[in-house]
């Protein structure tokens, strides 16, 4: 596949890097020429100045024959304008933005766009190792519409279904981590404490899942 790359700096030299030593051809585009020192010396792709919403430049780094494109350079606008002019204009269908704003990232996406939200991100994968229990989205579809949401489940869930939480097309559990190590959720596997499950959940119930994870049912009230 061909991969246009559009910003050169630590994240796009490490991922135009990463693509052609898996076999992909990369054009990388950056309007400072001295950004491509950050590439290997044994670089095979191409490089090309310029702004990545050129038109011309697009061309030129072969947009026409790309299979897909990443727009990673440091200006929420510039990424957000390279993608749209790659999938609106030229039709790509594998388009990726980096954003720094989480609440616009989060309004692209619904267009259609990828996006990477890095200072989110960031902060949301620190906060899940310095407080475990708490509540975060791992990933949303284009349309709003499914979340995917990891939760440590509450220790008066140990020994039941763990698809009782799910409730009736509010969510499905569909993997655990525990003591480290993942699976995929079976039925009648029951909890235990310290499990980190993985839920995909309705994208407008995401409170009412939480709701029931927090109120375990009575021991003597069965499962949900």
């Amino acid at each position: 596949m061909h991969v246009v790359v559009v910003g050169c700096g630590r994240v796009g030299s490490g991922l135009a890097a990463t693509l052609v030593s898996q076999g992909h051809t990369v054009s990388v585009i950056d309007r400072k020429p001295q950004a491509f020192r950050r590439l290997p010396e044994d670089f095979s792709g191409e490089t090309f100045v310029g702004v990545g919403f050129d038109r011309e430049r697009l061309i030129a780094a072969g947009i026409e024959r790309a299979g897909a494109l990443a727009a990673v350079t440091n200006g929420d606008n510039s990424n957000i304008l390279v993608a749209r002019t790659a999938r609106e204009f030229f039709g790509v269908e594998r388009v990726v933005a980096r954003i720094y704003d989480q609440r616009r990232a989060a309004i692209y996406e619904r267009l259609g766009i990828s996006t990477v939200a890095t200072v989110g991100w960031a902060i949301e994968r620190v906060l899940r190792r310095i407080q475990p229990e708490s509540e975060g989205v791992e990933w949303i579809d284009p349309s709003a519409k499914v979340c995917l949401v990891e939760r440590l489940v509450p220790a008066g869930w140990a020994g039941r279904q763990l698809v009782g939480i799910e409730g009736d097309g509010v969510a499905r559990v569909v993997a655990l981590t525990r003591l480290g190590v993942a699976q995929i959720v079976s039925p009648a596997l029951l909890a235990q404490e310290g499990d980190v499950v993985w839920v995909a959940v309705a994208g407008d119930r995401i409170d009412e899942f939480d709701r029931r994870l927090a109120s375990v049912p009575a021991a003597q009230g069965g499962h949900h």
